[in-house]
């Protein structure tokens, strides 16, 4: 049986030999031969199929180095984009500031007294007790209760012993702080007192009787022979009738307590000359 198998392989064998001689020696139309055009057909398929793989792969990697590329130009264009914000901001800062001094140069101008310019360097967290610390101090002759006011209103005093280059600025928004003052409009004299809200005060002991409305703006009195008379401490806010002999009355801070940067101290206790003459 092997040996019936193994001649049937054999004249298959010798027939695909002969085909492929007559192949060989057999002409198309176009000049090539059978077998010529079989192998040719035979192979340009994994031709074909090895040259899109390879160009597959040369896309790829072309899109993979430019993806790189753009990825790394978009690295730069944002380190751009960061330094030139920054370097926005800083001029930004440096125009607030320049703005801020003007208003305080203007302030100075205006006050009828001895002033000491003062920077803002640091800020006392807690809420129990609302601090600034300024860059003066003993060496400029500040000493503890001078007032220290900004353009838009009074700011504090000095408390403890100064250092020599800095002191600490009780804020009048403090709940422990207090300061004469006045309703403008009418003359109305009350106590302004810091409450734990760090944009509004209470005004206390304005008799039920005065004439209070929401808007007016209050002042300083200079009573309290610190703080100078006629600076603003802010406006109504609410008024009511107090169950007492006193009115139940608001105000909303004059001075944003949490943008303060540059400061006035009253050297001459302009608050004390005030108050002795009022008297």
């Amino acid at each position: 049986m092997w040996k019936r198998h193994r001649a049937a392989w054999v004249v298959l064998v010798v027939l695909m030999g002969h085909v492929a001689l007559i192949s060989a020696q057999l002409t198309t139309r176009s000049g090539t031969t059978i077998l010529d055009t079989v192998i040719f057909s035979t192979l340009s398929e994994p031709q074909r199929l090895v040259a899109r793989t390879t160009a597959l792969i040369r896309n790829t990697w072309d899109g993979y180095i430019g993806l790189r590329g753009a990825q790394q130009e978009k690295r730069e264009l944002e380190e751009e984009v960061a330094a030139l914000r920054l370097q926005l901001q800083q001029q930004h800062a440096l125009v607030q500031q320049a703005r801020g001094l003007e208003r305080l140069l203007e302030l100075r101008q205006a006050v009828d007294a001895d002033t000491l310019s003062a920077r803002v360097i640091g800020a006392d967290a807690t809420p129990w007790f609302r601090t600034l610390t300024i860059d003066r101090g003993s060496l400029d002759q500040v000493h503890e209760n001078l007032a220290v006011i900004a353009p838009a209103g009074i700011v504090g005093r000095i408390v403890g012993q100064p250092g020599l280059r800095a002191a600490r600025v009780h804020l009048l928004i403090d709940r422990n702080a207090a300061a004469g003052a006045l309703i403008e409009r009418t003359r109305a004299a009350g106590i302004i007192v810091g409450q734990d809200d760090p944009a509004a005060f209470s005004m206390e002991y304005v008799s039920n009787q005065e004439d209070v409305a929401v808007g007016d703006r209050v002042i300083a009195s200079g009573a309290d022979g610190i703080f100078p008379h006629g600076f603003a401490i802010g406006t109504v806010s609410k008024v009511e009738r107090g169950p007492d002999l006193y009115k139940t009355i608001r105000v909303t801070t004059a001075v944003d307590f949490t943008r303060v940067e540059q400061v006035l101290i009253v050297m001459d206790g302009i608050g004390a000359r005030l108050a002795e003459g009022l008297r």
